[in-house]
C-alpha cells in the first residue's frame, strides 16, 4: 500500500492508505480501535466502481508511522495528506466514530476540497463520562487488552444483539475484538478523551448527512442529535443500532452512505 509524507508538530508521519477505483474522490475515515480496511473494506469494492476511494490509516493503526503524541487536528491533516497523494483534490468524505470527528474537523477548516460529508457517531466534545470511558479503555489497553477485548462488544454492540449469541459466537466475536486491538491505539484514545470541535461545526457547508445509532452505549444519541444542529440544513438518519452500525448492519450502512454519496 502506498504511503503519504507528513510533518507534524511532534515529529514526521507517513501515512498508510488504502486507495481503490477510478473517477471523483471519496476519502473514509476510520474510528478507533481499528484501521481502513477492516472499517471500510465492503464499501471500498462497492464504490470503486465509480468512484476513486481513498481510506488512510491515520495515527495508530496500519503500518502508519507517526509520532506518540497527535491531535485530532493533526490527524485530519495526515488524512488530507493521503488524498493528496492520491492526487484527489475535492472529495466527498465520510467518518466513523473518532473518524466522524476528524472528518468534521477537515470539512470545517477546509471548506475548498470537501463537496459532501457523512458523519456516522459523531460527537461535539468529550465530557467527563467519556473522559473516563476512554480512560478505563486506555488502562486495559495498557494492562489486560484482552479484558479489553472481552468488554468492547458488550459497550459497542446494542444488547439485542449480543443476546442474540450463543457462547460460541460471543468467543468468536472477542477474538475478532483482540484481533484489532493494538498498543498503538493509545494515541487515539488521547485523542478521543480531548475532543471538541463545539466551533468547528457551524463552519460546515458541505451537504452533510448524520447518521446516528439509537443505542449506542459509547455517544449517546443526544450527543450525535446535537452535531447535526448544530450543521446548518445536515440531513438526520437515525438506525436502531448500537455504536458499531458497521457491525449491525452493514447493509444499511453502506447504503445510506452510498445513496448520499450518488446524490
Amino acid at each position: 500500500m502506498p504511503f503519504a509524507p507528513v510533518t507534524l508538530s511532534h515529529g514526521p508521519s507517513q501515512v498508510e492508505y488504502l486507495i481503490a477505483g477510478s473517477g471523483p474522490g471519496v476519502v473514509l475515515v476510520h474510528g478507533t480501535f481499528t484501521n481502513a480496511e477492516a472499517n471500510w473494506g465492503e464499501l471500498m469494492g462497492e464504490l470503486a466502481g465509480r468512484y476513486t476511494v481513498v481510506a488512510p490509516n491515520y495515527a495508530g493503526s496500519g503500518a502508519t508511522t507517526a509520532p506518540e503524541v497527535v491531535s485530532v487536528d493533526e490527524m485530519a491533516e495526515q488524512v488530507l495528506a493521503a488524498a493528496d497523494h492520491a492526487g484527489v483534490g475535492r472529495f466527498q468524505l465520510a467518518g466513523h466514530s473518532l473518524g466522524a470527528v476528524i472528518a468534521a474537523t477537515i470539512a470545517a477548516r477546509h471548506p475548498d476540497r470537501v463537496d459532501s460529508l457523512v458523519l456516522h457517531a459523531p460527537w461535539v466534545a468529550t465530557g467527563n463520562r467519556g473522559a473516563a470511558l476512554f480512560d478505563l479503555w486506555r488502562h486495559l489497553l495498557e494492562t489486560d487488552p484482552g479484558a479489553l477485548a472481552r468488554l468492547l462488544p458488550l459497550t459497542v454492540l446494542r444488547t439485542e444483539t449480543v443476546d442474540a449469541w450463543n457462547a460460541a459466537e460471543f468467543e468468536q466475536t472477542v477474538a475478532a475484538f483482540a484481533g484489532l486491538l493494538d498498543p498503538r491505539h493509545v494515541v487515539q484514545l488521547a485523542a478521543d478523551r480531548t475532543a471538541d470541535i463545539r466551533e468547528l461545526l457551524p463552519r460546515i457547508v458541505a451537504r452533510t448527512l448524520v447518521l446516528a445509532s439509537a443505542y449506542d452505549q459509547i455517544v449517546p444519541i443526544d450527543e450525535q442529535r446535537e452535531v447535526a444542529d448544530a450543521i446548518a440544513d445536515a440531513e438526520y438518519l437515525e438506525f436502531a443500532a448500537g455504536h458499531a452500525l458497521p457491525l449491525e448492519d452493514g447493509p444499511g450502512f453502506a447504503k445510506a452512505i452510498t445513496e448520499f454519496l450518488d446524490r
